[in-house]
């Protein structure tokens, strides 16, 4: 838009008798009002105001919480895991020990009924 500005300008200044520095001070005239309404449309749409740095603060925020709530509970399932897997394992002790007891109760058993074979067999 600038560049057709321009040339509409010099354009212009072709078909009147305009001198030279006459037409340098109104091409810095133009540039300038090209510049500052650029620059005005850039600060228009520039997310740098106050609403945007609010939003990103929220953003910032809710993000920390997920994440701590999402520790949390990463946490939580470790602990019933480990606190399950500790149950398991002293049930498999429970159920060695049960076996070990049974094991001698039938080798006590086998014993007697050897004795009571041999007293029979006399």
């Amino acid at each position: 838009m600038k560049h057709y500005l321009r040339a509409l300008f010099f354009g212009a200044l072709s078909l009147s008798p305009v001198h030279l520095a006459q037409a340098d001070n109104l091409d810095n005239i133009l540039d300038n009002t090209v510049n500052s309404i650029s620059q005005a449309i850039n600060d228009a749409y520039t997310p740098a105001d106050d609403r945007y740095k609010e939003d990103d603060r929220r953003r910032d925020e809710e993000q920390r919480r997920r994440d701590e709530e999402d520790y949390r509970r990463s946490d939580e399932a470790r602990r019933q895991y480990e606190d399950r897997r500790r149950q398991l394992e002293d049930r498999s002790r429970q159920l060695a020990d049960r076996q070990r007891q049974l094991d001698d109760e039938r080798r006590q058993l086998e014993r007697e009924e050897r004795r009571l074979e041999e007293e029979y067999d006399r």
